[in-house]
């Protein structure tokens, strides 16, 4: 039996506070604090800009939500920038000739489309997700850019665009409650849910997770479709929030999405996962770069800066995992 003394010495241990296990949420209060200071006369503080940011940073953030499952699954989706281009053309399309149902319908069914047909190529004929998406991304780029022969698709439905992108309820971007709807269903979904648990246990040994009865490459596939939905609806908001649809939408957007998910503490093997954290790192990414644009740095310095910070993040955050 132990002493007293024993259990007064190792109690401090049950409530010791590690803070690498926060340093997204640490370094997103450090940079937005240091911006807001530094920034403070350049109106970085305004209500404006800090809406701003989360006018840019909602289609990130909705792509990462359905990263974090992919990642936790132990696959990847390179494709998801590209999906959301071709499915914002799409959309537009089909606004155009069929009114607001027909482009949602066509836009999500364009996402949910490719994403099926990358786990399907994943699940069913064993190409590992990396190589499988990176050739997505090129054939939706392609096929973006065919369509219209590059051209833009305007679109004229104003209920679309207030809906999907540019409306806001009171002083509320609509971007911000589908962002919030979007992060609250899949925290739930991750942590809440059998289907979580099984992608988590997936992600973190697929032999022990076949064994256990889990369908792995059931969990597989559904992840990778959700992403291209998710994706697909992102290039929707594209849309809506610049009434129109474009090739050069999400161009770059997988590297910030996995930046993002990383960030937030997601483990980039599988098995953790978390989409708070997810949804942070994208709100980091994007003050970096709505502060060094204020800042009056150009695109290489930017380029930089970010990277940098990213680095630190990361590696802070992979000693708090080792420990």
């Amino acid at each position: 039996m132990q002493s007293k003394a024993s259990k007064l010495v190792e109690s401090p241990k049950l409530f010791k506070f590690d803070w690498r296990q926060y340093i997204v949420y640490i370094a997103f209060v450090g940079v937005f604090i240091a911006f807001s200071i530094s920034l403070y006369d350049e109106g970085f503080l305004s209500v404006n800009n800090i809406l701003n940011i989360v006018r840019q940073t909602a289609m990130i953030s909705i792509m990462a939500v359905a990263m974090t499952f992919v990642i936790s699954s132990a696959e990847i989706d390179l494709s998801v920038g590209s999906i959301a281009a071709l499915a914002s053309l799409t959309a537009a399309l089909a606004v155009k000739s069929f009114g607001l149902l027909g482009g949602v319908v066509v836009g999500l069914g364009t996402g949910a489309a490719i994403g099926l047909i990358n786990g399907l190529l994943v699940t069913k004929i064993a190409i590992p997700s990396f190589l499988v998406t990176l050739g997505m991304m090129g054939i939706a780029k392609g096929l973006a850019m065919w369509i219209t022969a590059t051209a833009p698709v305007p679109i004229l439905n104003e209920t679309y665009n207030f809906i999907f992108g540019s409306g806001s309820i009171g002083a509320i971007p609509i971007l911000l409650i589908w962002t919030l709807l979007i992060a609250a269903a899949g925290h739930i979904i991750l942590r809440k849910t059998t289907f979580g648990r099984r992608i988590l246990a997936t992600g973190g040994n697929e032999s022990a997770a076949k064994f256990s009865g889990i369908n792995t490459s059931r969990v597989k596939l559904l992840v990778l479709t959700a992403s291209g939905m998710l994706a697909g609806f992102a290039g929707m908001l594209y849309a809506g929030r610049l009434q129109a649809g474009r090739f050069t939408f999400g161009e770059g957007d997988e590297l910030s999405v996995i930046a993002a998910v990383i960030l937030g503490g997601t483990s980039l093997f599988g098995g953790v996962g978390t989409v708070v954290g997810t949804v942070i790192g994208s709100l980091l990414i994007g003050t970096i770069n709505n502060g060094l644009i204020i800042m009056g740095l150009d695109v290489s310095q930017q380029m930089v800066v970010k990277g940098l910070i990213i680095i630190l993040a990361v590696a802070f955050g992979r000693k708090a995992l080792n420990k």
